[in-house]
């Protein structure tokens, strides 16, 4: 039996023309592979996705109008799929749609056309070349993702980390110029793109992060209940010394002679 993939051929592009050539099936997709089963290449490049992921969710807290992903395939043509040219970024966001569930792996025409707004790839030795060129490539101009970053290597690894990015303009990818710091400004998330030295999940390292507009760090789930528990903490033991010195005051007032 001739399959969806075999029986229509479509040039490379936009997912737009794909959905327009062939009205995929719901059970040709459901059998799409969402991995690879190929291991991340260390505990710091999981945990930095994980941690691109928590601080994303903490700056947008409250909202589902958008989806943040890590190590999972993106489909976004028919041609990938003939090639069987399975790959994902690190980490990626798309805005605008309906963040609410889980997925476990974007489909493109499944979701009205969307490919990321944002990519962040872990640079290695292994792959930098293909991160700054193939990929840079086809983010650029297949995905349009909007901003581009790449961080890395592996500090942990003994790598000196740098930080890249490129933001989408009318001819392409434009570089992206950091500050003083060495932070790179995002449009789409409204905040800073920069570099941290800290512990996360027990592990201490550099890390890329989030800042906001006055160049406060975004700080994690773990880390904002942290601040709330101090500030409440804090809350209680000023109203417990206000309580101490009032009942000092009272303490300490002559008593009313007593009425005749």
């Amino acid at each position: 039996m001739t399959s969806p993939v075999e029986a229509v051929s479509v040039a490379a592009g936009p997912v737009e023309a794909v959905g327009q050539a062939l009205d995929f099936t719901e059970d040709f997709t459901q059998e799409l592979p969402c991995e690879d089963g190929i291991p991340l290449e260390n505990l710091w490049h999981r945990l930095q996705i994980n941690l691109l992921d928590d601080c994303v969710h903490q700056l947008w807290r409250g909202r589902t109008d958008f989806y943040a992903g890590g190590n999972m395939f993106v489909y976004y043509s028919l041609q990938q799929v003939q090639r069987q040219d399975y790959k994902g970024p690190d980490f990626f966001v798309v805005k605008d749609v309906d963040g609410s569930y889980v997925r476990p792996c974007w489909v493109a025409w499944r979701e009205g056309g969307r490919l990321p707004d944002v990519i962040v790839e872990l640079l290695s030795p292994s792959t930098r070349s293909v991160d700054l060129g193939a990929k840079k490539a086809l983010y650029e101009r297949v995905f349009r993702t909007r901003e581009y970053f790449c961080y890395g290597p592996d500090p942990t690894q003994g790598g000196e980390p740098e930080l890249l990015g490129w933001v989408l303009g009318r001819d392409g990818y434009e570089a992206l110029v950091a500050d003083e710091r060495g932070w790179l400004w995002s449009r789409v998330f409204g905040a800073w793109v920069g570099e941290w030295e800290g512990e996360y999940h027990g592990a201490r390292s550099r890390w890329l992060r989030l800042y906001d507009a006055e160049g406060r760090l975004i700080p994690t789930e773990a880390e904002a209940e942290r601040r709330r528990a101090e500030a409440a903490e804090a809350r209680a033991a000023a109203l417990e010394a206000e309580l101490a010195r009032v009942q000092a005051l009272l303490s300490n007032q002559p008593e009313k002679p007593s009425q005749p």
